[in-house]
């Protein structure tokens, strides 16, 4: 016999005597929209089951105190994000007097409503002024009552005064919730209407760029988010580690007579990506966005529905504000498939484990992984293998950065060590993404055979004791 041919038959063998000793899953994937964490569509100034919104109309003002729950359950999905914003003048009403009392009921409601909470702090807008207190400071005003917004005391941005007393506010929250397991993201917030970004009064860089950086001061520990309308500044910002996330989702009129409101969706938008050089953020940041207006709105105007949720989806969208206003119902469907895509979405394709393992050894252990999603997770989620019987239960951690899965495959192929203290019987073996707060799970994945507490069974092993 040729040493060809016994090689043949010798690899043939092996691997015969490998699938005998070998469980190889091929788990179902399922169509269902995911409820994930840190993604999603997201509730605004309001969480899961109050009220939405009429479907033109919303407001910026935040919630002060706690709202009811609507009567029946909203037509609108459930998420994982409550996104709210606040005015200087409902946080600060006296100088140096803050009211987190609003914050710390908003943390509350969220972990409550099963959220976690979004932000941006708004120094003032074309309605809301700045607080009371803030012009007998000495402070500088940009415009004159008599301008044709002299009805909004401007602030100058250039003013050291507003610097200070602007940055004393984000300081004391950066004390107060920097690194909250509960706080999801800040917007950088400090210029202009709604602290946006843009302003008739823009100041030169160097002063935005100040006005950037007490945002990464206060909150060195949470995801930032860089608004949009500054190219310098939203490069400077998402250089410095920001996410980004933009507030004119949707916008797509072809022409426009107000310098500061161009058509967003086709002239200004896709451009400003690229030209910012923010084309690749969305691998290590998340990208937020915000509808322009309403859904109805859109509906109103005749935009393409389709062109605009294909466009969020190429710009690797993980999370977006519908300003809790109502889906029209025959597009429904195209969200429904928006969800399915947005954010990060993973299926385990294949795993491989020996019917028998020895406690105190190692046991190796194949998986394929597909993150059918357009963004990765930004939070590294702790992948887990259990091996559960009846008596005992043991939680071994699969030692990878589900952060690094990119859309596309991920394999892991390594081995896991079995504690000694198990003993011998039947396992199942379940696998689940666990909360790096509690330890439970917390991912729900793209496949079926999701056990109520939230761990997916994957077949089951004899687990032996080692011979002395």
């Amino acid at each position: 016999m040729s040493k060809t041919l016994s090689f043949a038959l010798l690899l043939l063998t092996s691997l015969a005597f490998a699938q005998r000793d070998t469980v190889i899953i091929r788990p179902q994937p399922s169509d269902e929209i995911l409820l994930n964490p840190n993604m999603g569509i997201t509730t605004f100034n309001r969480f899961n089951g109050q009220a939405v919104n009429p479907a033109l109309e919303w407001s910026e003002v935040g919630p002060v105190e706690k709202l009811p729950q609507a009567a029946t359950k909203p037509d609108f999905p459930d998420t994982k994000i409550a996104y709210l914003r606040w005015y200087w003048n409902a946080l600060e009403p006296e100088r140096g007097k803050y009211r987190w009392d609003i914050l710390d009921l908003a943390l509350e409601e969220a972990r409550a409503h099963g959220q976690t909470l979004a932000i941006r702090l708004m120094p003032y807008s074309n309605k809301d002024p700045l607080p009371a207190w803030y012009a007998s400071t000495g402070a500088r005003r940009a415009n004159k009552p008599t301008d044709k917004d002299g009805n909004i005391w401007q602030p100058d941005f250039s003013d050291p005064m507003y610097l200070k007393l602007w940055g004393d506010l984000v300081a004391e929250a950066g004390r107060r919730y920097n690194g909250n397991p509960y706080l999801d993201s800040v917007d950088i917030s400090s210029v202009g209407y709604w602290g946006e970004g843009w302003s008739p009064y823009m100041p030169a860089f160097s002063y935005q760029k100040a006005l950037i950086d007490i945002w990464f001061d206060a909150f060195p520990n949470t995801t930032l988010l860089m608004n949009f309308d500054e190219p310098q500044a939203l490069t400077y910002g998402t250089s410095r580690g920001a996410g980004w996330r933009l507030d004119c989702l949707g916008d797509l009129r072809v022409k426009s007579d107000n310098p500061y409101f161009e058509p967003e969706m086709l002239d200004v938008y896709p451009q400003q990506v690229v030209r910012s050089g923010i084309q690749d953020v969305w691998q290590t940041r998340p990208v937020s966005l915000e509808v322009c207006g309403t859904v109805s709105e859109w509906k109103r105007d005749r935009f393409d529905v389709n062109y605009i949720l294909e466009q969020a989806l190429r710009w690797h969208v993980t999370s977006v504000n519908l300003k809790s206003s109502p889906i029209p119902d025959d597009w429904k469907p195209q969200f429904e498939a928006f969800q399915k895509k947005l954010g990060y979405r993973l299926l385990l394709r294949r795993l491989e484990y020996p019917k028998s393992v020895t406690a105190g050894a190692m046991m190796p252990v194949h998986m394929w992984w597909l993150n059918a999603g357009v963004a990765p997770p930004y939070t590294n989620y702790p992948l887990a293998v259990q091996l559960r019987s009846s008596k005992d239960s043991a939680v071994i951690t699969v030692p990878v950065d589900v952060r690094k899965w990119l859309p596309g495959d991920a394999v892991f192929d390594g081995s896991l060590y079995v504690p000694e203290t198990l003993p011998e019987g039947t396992y199942d073996l379940r696998v689940a993404m666990l909360d790096p707060r509690s330890g439970q799970p917390a991912v729900r994945l793209a496949i079926t055979g999701r056990d109520p507490d939230g761990w997916y069974s994957q077949g089951r092993l004899q687990v032996k004791k080692r011979q002395p």
